[in-house]
């Protein structure tokens, strides 16, 4: 990482011995202000895209399973994904991947039927793991690692602050058109590739990194590590509620069982996203400074509380009340498991399955997440179906509960981590995956602890 060395990280000490700095890397904030615009254009889909597919005369489980497809493309290209960034790098797949998304999502808007919408959408899930996998790369091997909870947050919170935004413009556009979000999101994403080609283009940082004498962590050897097993469970319910329950079934949930109108989904979404982005940045500063159990603990707690409270409205205050909680969760619990996953590897370190595994783990639950729960809808009722996903929340609180903390101490040496990672593993083989650098520490006995 010759070029990263030769600037430095902020948050780490320079060479005259100054105290570290606060800030973060600009190219971080390009790949925030990228997350702003990507979010605002998902928000604009998100409530309407199972009454768009509701829309062709499908039942429930169908109008979710175009939800689960997305994710599921996500799942299974997520491998491949991870070996473009090793032979392209970063940058490139990320503007190709934000590319394809885009082309989709403008078909999505042409759709004649069930099937083109399916086909449409589940294409946009290639293009969607290909800059996400990079992204994240991205942002881990820039963020300093007493900054990490900072970084992760003001990326999630970016996200969110386009995500509060993007359902109340596409409440607005389903008045019109159920199509129109599909179109408006496609060039949104047009004008993200440009931005973040444009500020990047001569940037060192992202630029590629020397493959030799740096160590590998494989998915197994982090298996191993009980917090990369509670940052599994975290994210695999991030998938299932964030990323799958609330953009299939809280829409019908409110049209079908509450009789309000697809404008009010929207609001209940930007709801969940006001207490998302109010937890992120607190959650930062905790996981920064306190631990990253905290936060995640608390976040999973009022996760699941918020997401059983949804089945049992009938008020739409109360449904917006129980929105708000499960935002908060879900934001308090995002920095926690993004810091912990950095610590788990090495600055230095070569762990794209590692990385992989994280994405795909909540892919998983945002694919299961809508057919299982629509399935439970369709043959029980709503709120069985909420009251299920809080309980499996619930089991993700477990895994935290026993997990080692892992936030560095100030003196703590990366080097030292990744040698003793090295050391451990042996060989260095690639993991066939991605050779993402990630940032954070690895230790031996993080490599062995159950």
């Amino acid at each position: 990482m010759a070029d990263t060395a030769a600037s430095g990280h902020a948050g780490e000490p320079d060479d005259s011995g100054n105290a570290p700095t606060t800030r973060l890397p600009r190219e971080i904030w390009v790949l925030v202000g990228g997350s702003f615009l990507i979010a605002i254009g998902y928000g604009l889909v998100a409530p309407a895209l199972p009454t768009f597919a509701a829309s062709f005369d499908v039942g429930i489980t169908a109008a979710s399973a175009v939800v689960s497809a997305f994710a599921g493309v996500r799942l299974v290209f997520a491998p491949l994904s991870g070996k473009l960034v090793t032979k392209l790098g970063e940058r490139p797949v990320y503007l190709w991947g934000i590319s394809i998304v885009a082309a989709g999502s403008i078909a999505c808007a042409f759709a004649q039927d069930y099937w083109q919408l399916m086909v449409f959408r589940s294409a946009s899930g290639i293009g969607s793991t290909m800059f996400t996998v990079s992204a994240i790369g991205l942002l881990i091997r820039m963020a300093p690692p007493r900054l990490r909870g900072k970084a992760s947050s003001a990326w999630g919170t970016s996200f969110l602050l386009g995500g509060i935004a993007g359902p109340v413009f596409g409440s607005v556009l389903v008045g019109f058109s159920l199509r129109a979000p599909f179109l408006v999101y496609g060039l949104a994403l047009v004008l993200t590739t440009v931005l973040v080609w444009w500020q990047l283009r001569h940037s060192h940082l992202v630029g590629p990194i020397e493959s030799g004498g740096r160590p590998t962590m494989t998915f197994p050897q982090a298996l191993r590590d009980s917090t990369y097993r509670a940052a599994l469970g975290s994210n695999f319910i991030k998938g299932w509620v964030v990323l799958g329950i609330r953009t299939s079934l809280i829409p019908l949930f409110v049209k079908n069982v509450m009789g309000t109108s697809e404008a009010f989904a929207g609001i209940a979404l930007a709801v969940f996203g006001v207490g998302s982005a109010g937890a992120l940045l607190l959650a930062g500063r905790i996981a920064d400074s306190r631990g990253r159990k905290p936060p995640a603990l608390v976040g999973l707690v009022l996760l699941a509380l918020g997401a059983t409270l949804l089945g049992q409205s009938s008020d739409p205050w109360f449904f917006l009340f129980a929105s708000l909680i499960a935002g908060i969760g879900s934001g308090s619990v995002n920095p926690a498991q993004s810091a912990a996953l950095a610590d788990v590897l090495g600055s230095d370190a070569r762990g794209g399955g590692v990385l992989a595994g994280f994405q795909m783990i909540a892919d998983i639950g945002a694919v299961s997440g809508p057919l299982v729960a629509g399935a439970i809808a369709d043959n029980w009722s709503y709120t069985t179906s909420f009251a299920i996903t809080g309980g499996i929340t619930l089991l993700a609180v477990v895994l935290w509960l026993f997990a080692r903390e892992t936030l560095p101490s100030g003196d703590t040496s990366e080097m030292t981590g990744t040698s003793e990672m090295t050391g451990t593993s042996g060989s260095t083989a690639t993991t066939g995956v991605d050779d993402t650098a990630a940032a954070g520490q690895s230790r031996q006995q993080a490599a062995t602890e159950s």
